[in-house]
Formats: structure tokens, sequence, C-alpha cells
């Protein structure tokens, strides 16, 4: 218990919390206002057509209306421009959640549940306990690296389960099956198109994903470069699906950056920008 309980709480700078922080606020912004993924148009609907899930059960959560709708939207955007300042991390952080997730749920009440935003909402339950986060705290706490710990599990659980999902209704034949040529049937690209006429790599593709999502768990046990490589990978896969099919599970590429040190990646981009800039000024020679 005490190995798991000093791997769970493994001391991590808060500034690579208040990076993450960073990422996630703006991708609220950027999914609320941009990528319109969520059930804005719900308000509108007729009430009938809901039907609460079990947290919606369990809250009394009333059907969307007009007004309920844009509240949720436009509130998530104003905590999240808060939240960004780091100012009030715990109260900011929380309105976030409550009014991003509670917006999601609209959507998920009238049709399909998207499995790529769970770890984001554990995300932005968890971030707000580090507390106070700046950009270039260097201290090491245990808060922070329970928190990114946690939304580590949860993008990983993302995957193993995606993985289990496809055994428990597609069954083990799912990776022998024409799932990935349908895709590109019902949504491909001109590029995806192109594999049509290559099935046996449609084919193997089936396999390798159900190999990597049920083998994800691995990344918690391999050495850091290794960990970086491995989530190289992941973003080139969904790079490649996207390319493929169009399907990008948006929040879940935020929530890969837990298991990157992004403190270090920021040093080093400055550093660059800083030679960059030298390199390029005229040398300061007085004139004759």
């Amino acid at each position: 218990m005490n190995r798991l309980r000093g791997w769970l709480f493994a001391p991590m700078p808060l500034e690579r919390v208040a990076l993450l922080r960073l990422a996630v606020y703006a991708f609220v912004i950027v999914d609320v206002v941009f990528l319109h993924t969520s059930g804005w148009y719900h308000g509108y609907a007729d009430p009938v057509w809901y039907e609460p899930l079990h947290i919606g059960t369990i809250f009394h959560l009333p059907a969307a209306t007009v007004l309920l709708v844009e509240l949720l939207k436009w509130g998530s955007v104003v905590g999240a421009l808060v939240a960004m300042t780091g100012r009030y991390p715990r109260a900011a952080g929380w309105f976030v959640a409550l009014t991003w997730a509670w917006y999601q749920y609209v959507a998920f009440a009238y049709g399909k549940v998207d499995h790529d935003r769970g770890d984001f909402i554990l995300a932005l339950l968890l971030l707000p306990t580090v507390g106070t986060a700046h950009l270039h705290d260097k201290r090491l706490s245990e808060a922070a690296g329970f928190a990114i710990r946690a939304v580590q599990l949860g993008a990983i659980a993302t995957y193993v389960l995606s993985g289990v999902a496809k055994l428990r209704f597609g069954g083990p034949e799912w990776v022998n099956s024409a799932t990935l040529a349908r895709a590109v049937v019902r949504r491909g690209t001109p590029l995806g198109e192109q594999l049509l006429h290559v099935p046996w790599l449609l084919h193997l593709s089936q396999w390798l994903i159900m190999a990597a999502e049920l083998l994800s768990w691995t990344i918690f046990f391999v050495p850091e470069r290794w960990r970086r490589l491995m989530v190289l990978g992941w973003y080139l896969f969904h790079a490649a699906t996207y390319s493929a099919i169009t399907i990008a599970f948006w929040p879940h590429l935020v929530m890969l950056l837990a298991f990157l040190p992004l403190e270090e990646y920021r040093d080093r981009l400055f550093a660059w920008w800083r030679a960059r800039r030298a390199t390029a000024a005229p040398d300061d020679v007085p004139a004759p």
C-alpha cells in the first residue's frame, strides 16, 4: 500500500499543473465556441425526447431549455476565461467542471454518449483540487502529482475500456470484421477511400487498434523515453484516423498531455526562440 500511495501521490511540479490547466480551459472555449460538439440545439427539442442518464435520474436534472443551454454554454466559457488567469483556481475550476459537464449531459441525454469526454470531465474535477499553481512554480506537490496521475489513469482507462467494449459487443471476431471499411464508406475522406483498395491494410489496422488499446496500460511500466514515444504514437494514430474518416477525440488528445513534461517542452521552446532572435538580430556595431 505504501508503494501504491507513493506512486499515486508522487510529487510533480506545480508548473506542470498550471500548463495543463491552461490547455484544458482553452479547449473548453474552443469546444463550446468553435467545435460545436455539444447539444446547444437541444434547448429547442421537445422534452418528450429527453431520456435522462443515470446521473440525471440521481440529481433530478430537468430537460433542456433554451435558457438553460445558453447559461451552461456561456457560463463555461466565462468560467474558463477566469480560470485561465490563474485566479480563484478552485472556485473557477469547479464552476467550469459543473457547467461544461452539464452542457455535455444535455447532448448525451438526447443521443449517443461520447466516450472521449469522460477523462476530460475527470480532469475538470481534479485539477482545481491542487489550488494555486503558477506557470513558473517549480515546487513539487503531492496534490499536483495525484491530479496528474488520476488524469493519466482516466486517459488510459478510455483506451482499455474501448477495447473491452469491442470484445463485449463485437466479440473476438471484431478484429476480422468490416468495421473500418464501413466507417470509410460512411464518412471517409479521399485519402481514406484509397484504403478500400487495400482491404488487408484495414484488416491489419483493426488488429493493431485492438492490441494497442488492450495493452495501453503498459505505458505506466516503461522508461520515460518510451512513455513519450507511446504518447507520440497515439497522437499519430489519432491524426491518421482523422485524415481517413474525420473522427477526432479532441478532449482525449488534450488529456494525453498529462503524460508529458510540459514545463520542459515550454522551456526548450522559449530557449529556441531566444536563440533564434539573437541570431537574427543585427550586430550591435557602432557606425563609423
